[in-house]
């Protein structure tokens, strides 16, 4: 079959690959008609790079038509057509039983210290052949794929793969209070839906900060009030337009849909792209115990919340040695709260609302690219320099 592989890097090639097949009684193999590309498959792009070796298969946000399952799946059969969450989980282990299904005792990688299983992600979270691709094999599908209804585009349904669960989640975290105000740093796609799920549950105001005039533009349809970064400058900046926005006093959450690769910091942005350029051997051993984050993103949160208020984290983060401001943090009660989106625990409560023919959450109004998976080398290098408008893509085997 053809998938996207990772090569080098800043290096992706379409290459011809063996087809997946049966091997557990809990996996399933599904023909994939839509999966997209991931602002953190931007990651393996560049500063991941030390954990893939060339010819991994990429890829985490994928749906398709189910091609054969094994003897244990019986909720989906041949023919069903299914959303494929990034996370690999069991749905029954402690973690699972508990709704932290990114944590998932079944498929955690031990050997790396980190936690469930992931699509077309690293060695560090198993190297499990991804779903840029033509077929997609399924560890765990006895649990794990989101059957969907026939008829509606792929693109109502695509997203529960990965990131509306992950802006739901972020919103959730936020904890904002009904009538309270939230903020989302980075209006990519998961930040354009947080900010589309925090009005729908309940917040009076969204503020979406960006620097790239299409994201501004697309926040703004949606109700969005926007601060331009090109107009602020540093964090601090950031951080005193928020509070003043807000009654002197900030907004009551803030949401990093940014992470590790946040605009500004040029020598920690220079030193994760001279660590990617390291023997692999070396650059795992610094990124394991050396790595920094640009943190431009997550200290203006921190900065720019109001006292007592919550900082919600959904963009990755790698680093070992970040810095943080923890005595300002402990001096104004700032509640600190991120991780892995655990996709099935929200899936239930989001899907009524993309089944909705009204599309409240405007998943037809995000993807600006539609191309052919042949065009996905093109396409990373489009989205990871905001070129043509680029907001989502979305690839067609």
């Amino acid at each position: 079959m053809k998938a996207l592989t990772w090569q080098g890097n800043q290096d992706v090639q379409i290459a011809d690959v063996p087809d997946p097949k049966l091997q557990d009684p809990t996996d399933a193999i599904i023909k994939v008609t839509s999966t997209a590309i991931c602002g953190s498959d931007l990651h393996l792009y560049g500063v991941l790079g030390p954990y893939l070796k060339p010819g991994d298969v990429l890829g985490h946000e994928t749906m398709g038509i189910v091609e054969e399952v094994g003897a244990e799946v019986t909720h989906i059969k041949p023919g069903d057509r299914v959303v494929v969450p990034f996370n690999v989980s069991c749905g029954s282990c402690w973690m699972c039983s508990r709704g932290l299904y990114a944590q998932c005792e079944t498929t955690q990688i031990r050997a790396e210290g980190k936690g469930a299983m992931l699509f077309g992600y690293t060695s560090l979270y198993g190297s499990l052949p991804g779903g840029q691709a033509e077929y997609l094999r399924v560890p765990q599908a006895h649990f794990g794929p989101i059957k969907v209804p026939e008829g509606a585009p792929d693109d109502q349904f695509l997203y529960l793969s990965d990131i509306l669960p992950t802006a739901w989640q972020a919103v959730r975290y936020a904890d904002v209070p009904a009538g309270g105000t939230v903020a989302v740093l980075g209006l990519g796609p998961v930040g354009q839906f947080a900010a589309r799920v925090a009005r729908q549950l309940g917040a009076a105001r969204v503020i979406g900060v960006d620097l790239v005039p299409e994201r501004l533009a697309l926040a703004e349809r949606f109700g969005v009030e926007t601060l331009d970064l090109a107009d602020l400058g540093d964090v601090g900046d950031v951080a005193s337009a928020l509070i003043e926005l807000v009654d002197g006093r900030g907004p009551d959450a803030v949401i990093d849909a940014v992470g590790m690769e946040a605009h500004g910091s040029r020598p920690v942005a220079l030193a994760q792209k001279l660590t990617g350029l390291l023997p692999d051997a070396v650059a795992q051993k610094v990124t394991d115990k050396m790595a920094v984050d640009r943190l431009d993103a997550l200290h203006a949160a921190v900065k720019g919340v109001r006292r007592g208020g919550t900082v919600s984290v959904s963009g990755v983060y790698g680093g070992e040695l970040d810095p943080m401001p923890m005595m300002e943090m402990f001096d104004r009660g700032i509640q600190l709260r991120m991780g892995q989106a655990h996709v099935r625990r929200w899936t239930d409560e989001i899907l009524p609302l993309v089944s909705d023919e009204s599309d409240p959450l405007g998943t037809l109004d995000l993807a600006t690219h539609h191309l052919p998976l042949a065009d996905a080398p093109q396409a990373y290098e489009m989205f990871q320099k905001k070129a043509d408008g680029c907001i989502k893509v979305v690839l067609k085997p």
